[in-house]
């Protein structure tokens, strides 16, 4: 139980940490180009990375060619999804992108019945139908809130399934560490590569200083990521990544002054009831074999 607990305290600083870094990647407010914007912090995050899979003996290439074309898959929708997701959170409120990013369960469920041909029962299913009815509530196309940012974040959430899919498929023998510098060092890569193409905007002292920050949040989010995998139950643990949700609800309302409408509350309490029940039902069924 006290590694649960552990877990669960890991996985709320971990969402602490990552909507921290939307929060300041937000708060530039698109004073700097988006793969300006993804350079700056990718260098210090991939360096980070990099020390952290050194010192936990994570550089291990001798793996199958089969492992090297999922991660290759994934890095390239890590890329679609940074992209994405930065996108749509520059030009909507950070809770409503958030809370789009909660589908990312039912998704990987859905993705993994279809793609992964895993099984799948009526209950999860009606579970995604009624996830996929919120998500509409907080999307709602043909009104006038709705706007092609809110179909940005959707194919954030397509991308990270794909991401989180080819994980699922790789062997027990790849290193986390590695596949989490592969993902980053292609972020970094592919907006260096785009800055040759944009303008460079003049950093401030204050622009620098968020990039920074979002750097350092983003680091954060890695680190406790990595070790919450390490300690507990994870299906005990892994509801808590829905207090991302509550900490991007605050933040919104105290940085921004967004406070998302009733439609939109009601449609992210639909998706976080769904996954829960998601997860309920997994942990069920992990019992049961």
């Amino acid at each position: 139980m006290m590694a649960n607990m552990n877990g669960a305290l890991l996985m709320i600083a971990s969402m602490a940490c990552f909507t921290l870094n939307d929060a300041f990647l937000k708060a530039t407010n698109g004073d700097l180009p988006l793969f300006q914007l993804l350079f700056l912090r990718g260098i210090l995050a991939t360096v980070f990375i990099g020390f952290l899979a050194h010192g936990n003996n994570a550089w291990q290439f001798d793996i199958p060619r089969r492992d090297w074309m999922l991660i290759g898959i994934r890095s390239m929708a890590e890329v679609a999804a940074a992209f994405f997701f930065v996108t749509a959170l520059l030009n909507m409120p950070l809770a409503n992108a958030t809370a789009i990013l909660q589908m990312l369960p039912l998704m990987l469920t859905l993705g993994s019945a279809v793609f992964l041909r895993e099984a799948v029962g009526w209950r999860r299913f009606a579970a995604i139908g009624v996830g996929f009815i919120g998500m509409l509530l907080i999307v709602r196309p043909g009104a006038d809130g709705f706007s092609i940012w809110s179909i940005f974040a959707l194919l954030a959430v397509v991308c990270v399934t794909v991401r989180d899919l080819s994980t699922r498929r790789m062997s027990a023998r790849v290193p986390s560490l590695l596949v989490t510098f592969a993902a980053s060092f292609s972020v970094l890569v592919t907006s260096g590569l785009a800055c040759l193409f944009t303008e460079w905007a003049p950093v401030t002292p204050q622009l620098g200083g968020m990039v920074l920050a979002a750097a350092v949040f983003i680091i954060g989010g890695y680190f406790f990521s990595v070790h919450v995998m390490r300690a507990g139950d994870v299906s005990f643990i892994a509801p808590f990544r829905y207090t991302g949700l509550i900490w991007a609800l605050v933040l919104g309302w105290l940085f921004f002054g967004d406070w998302p409408s009733p439609l939109t509350f009601l449609g992210a309490g639909l998706i976080v009831a769904t996954g829960l029940f998601t997860f309920y039902r997994e942990r069920q069924l992990m019992a049961a074999s």
